[in-house]
């Protein structure tokens, strides 16, 4: 359990964490010589069956609030100190409502240097306190009494917390992967760079292999894990812990990074999110207002766009699009964060994250107003399923996971209901909606056939923008391999078809191709053009040119210009005389090549230029030059 501090400066947070520690979380000189908290502290104390509770101290000093909020976020237990003789100050409203957007519902208020007042007085405070909490709605936290110097109340309130300890329910699933905001980095000798934090997710343990969230591809092994300064083999969520890793160089890591496991590693610059206004602002949230955000140990500016509505009142709460025009930040759902004004002088509002991919565009329809509340469930499997509803194109399954911080599924996909599995490619859609996509994009290549009866249908790229041109491109091919697997659709050579219209077609083409290929056989390396063919054939131009350009793509023909055709067995006789061409002098000039085939300049030149596009040659001034390694039959390719 990790309990995190709270309160006006001067009212004794850092006195009672080492009454109940034993631990000066004041590490720092200058803190030392001015009394004064100004970063973060540590301390543990031993809790039930062999836990350890851990203590983040934070600063109660107006400036150093983003400070407080990268202690405060994460923790499972709020202890709100209010001095005795002081009262509530404006550190401690602060602090509260940031515990109360941040959703801390464990806690507890003391009310400290009960030694300095008399019992009526301590009473008011405690009422004073309990009105405080009330209006917060965290009526739930208790109130103590307590005097660091005479040790009042101090030993009761060690039990009630390792109590709350034990009452507590393990955190981490096997699912999560490992993330931590960091807080500290510093450098011991042997061992070398070194970073601590509050475990958010998951587990790490050594030998495991973790990277920095904005640079995936740099992996670090765990070379040492300390909890409480003490070495340990494993460290899981709700825990303290400083990680040695190997290869990681001091100058490339800073607090307010994030380490985590290489899956789960998520950038985002914008986000969608649950946002709550503090009670404590006067004037509802609008459009266009500038924030700081922080999340765990993250600040970054961003500005504000609300969803579905106009703004949102003081108290309430409603969906909102957080921008962040500049760095992107790690997020993933789920995951606390608070609004502070531009000029970091008060807090705006607490949110929770629900989609770290958010849209630019049609982010205010209906549809996705309705997806976002679904995506409001705890439950993975629920969450899923309300954003499916709401997603005609399906999901990427290791998206999903990756933007929920797992590393495996919570749940077994393929035995939801309802829910269309493609496990190779993780895809993931609703039967319901996976059947009325296939319908419409198969009227869609209906369509495209009575409209172009000769062609033989589009590729890949064409069919999405026809058919679904919102799809991600890594959906769609899915969707078209599972079609093909159905048998709904048929793919030749990268174009897709309706399976009875390529009947039709080959059926056409044979008619065409039993006359043309002859004739293109026969003409050798002048062969007859479009037109000729269709002349001597008695076949429509038109259809000629169109079964020709069919046929070129499945490499029965080979087109070298426009309305010209060469038959393969002529290709590879052509690039054979190319190839000697080179043997004997290096190289293969346009003059030579006319000369071996007996065609004109022009011709020769373009049978040279196909041979280029293909990659069978490559030219170099005026000079043609066989490809290494280059095999006609590797090399000529449907045009």
């Amino acid at each position: 359990m990790i309990i995190g501090t709270a309160g006006h400066i001067d009212h004794g947070k850092t006195t009672l964490v080492q009454a109940l520690t034993g631990v000066n979380t004041d590490r720092l000189p200058e803190e030392k010589k001015r009394g004064i908290t100004i970063e973060l502290g540590y301390a543990s104390m031993p809790g039930p069956h062999d836990q350890a509770i851990a203590f983040v101290d934070v600063p109660g000093h107006e400036r150093l609030v983003r400070t407080m909020v990268a202690g405060a976020t994460g923790i499972d237990f709020g202890l709100l100190l209010v001095a005795a003789d002081d009262g509530v100050m404006p550190q401690t409203l602060e602090h509260l409502t940031i515990l109360s957007l941040l959703k801390v519902t464990q806690g507890a208020a003391v009310i400290t240097k009960a030694d300095r007042c008399d019992a009526i007085q301590v009473q008011q405070r405690v009422q004073q306190v309990r009105t405080l909490l009330d209006s917060q709605g965290l009526d739930q936290f208790t109130v103590w009494v307590v005097s660091a110097v005479t040790g009042e109340g101090v030993s009761e309130l060690k039990t009630h917390l390792q109590q709350t300890c034990a009452s507590l329910r393990p955190h981490t699933a096997p699912c999560e992967g490992f993330r931590m905001g960091l807080d500290r980095v510093f450098t011991l000798d042997g061992i070398g760079t070194v970073v601590a934090g509050s475990v958010t997710a998951g587990s790490v343990q050594v030998g495991e292999a973790l990277c920095l969230s904005h640079n995936p591809r740099t992996v670090y092994r765990v070379r040492s894990v300390q909890r409480h300064n003490q070495a340990v083999d494993l460290a899981s969520r709700g825990q303290r812990c400083s990680i040695g890793l190997v290869g990681l160089d001091r100058k490339h890591v800073e607090r307010g990074m994030t380490l985590c496991h290489p899956s789960i590693a998520s950038l985002t610059q914008r986000l969608d999110v649950m946002l709550q206004v503090a009670l404590s602002e006067e004037r509802p949230l609008r459009s266009g207002t500038q924030v700081h955000l922080h999340l765990g140990t993250q600040d970054v500016m961003a500005h504000v766009a609300i969803l579905g509505a106009a703004s949102i009142a003081p108290g309430e709460q409603g969906l909102a699009q957080l921008v962040v025009p500049q760095a992107p930040l790690s997020a993933w759902w789920g995951d606390r964060l608070i609004l502070r004004d531009a000029s970091a002088s008060r807090t705006v509002a607490g949110a929770r994250v629900l989609d770290v991919a958010a849209p630019s565009r049609y982010r205010q329809t209906p549809q996705r107003l309705a997806c976002l509340q679904g995506l409001t469930h705890t439950d993975p499997e629920q969450r899923l399923l309300a954003q499916l509803a709401h997603a005609p194109m399906g999901v990427q399954g290791q998206q999903w996971l990756t933007q929920n911080g797992f590393q495996s599924w919570p749940f077994d996909p393929a035995s939801v209901q309802r829910l269309f599995y493609e496990p190779k490619q993780q895809w993931l859609i609703l039967q319901e909606t996976l059947q009325h996509t296939q319908l419409h994009v198969l009227n869609v290549f209906k369509a495209f056939h009575a409209r172009l009866p000769d062609d033989l249908g589009p590729d890949a790229s064409r069919a999405r923008r026809l058919a679904a041109p919102r799809m991600p491109e890594a959906l769609w091919n899915d969707l078209l391999s599972h079609l093909v697997r159905q048998a709904q659709l048929s793919q030749r050579n990268g174009f897709y078809h309706l399976p009875e219209h390529a009947e039709q077609l080959h059926s056409a083409d044979q008619v065409v191709a039993q006359r043309a290929l002859p004739m293109l056989l026969q003409g050798r390396f002048d062969p007859p053009w479009v037109r000729d063919i269709a002349g001597k054939s008695g076949i429509p131009e038109n259809q000629v040119r169109s079964v020709l350009v069919r046929l070129s793509r499945t490499g029965e023909v080979y087109q070298i210009v426009k309305d010209l055709f060469y038959h393969p067995q002529v290709v590879r006789e052509l690039a054979q005389l190319a190839r000697e061409a080179h043997q004997k002098e290096g190289q293969v000039l346009a003059a030579t090549f006319r000369d071996a085939t007996g065609l004109g300049r022009k011709r020769a030149i373009q049978i040279l230029e196909f041979f280029d596009r293909i990659g069978f040659l490559r030219r170099v001034g005026d000079a043609h030059f066989l490809r290494q390694g280059a095999s006609v039959f590797d090399a000529v390719t449907p045009s």
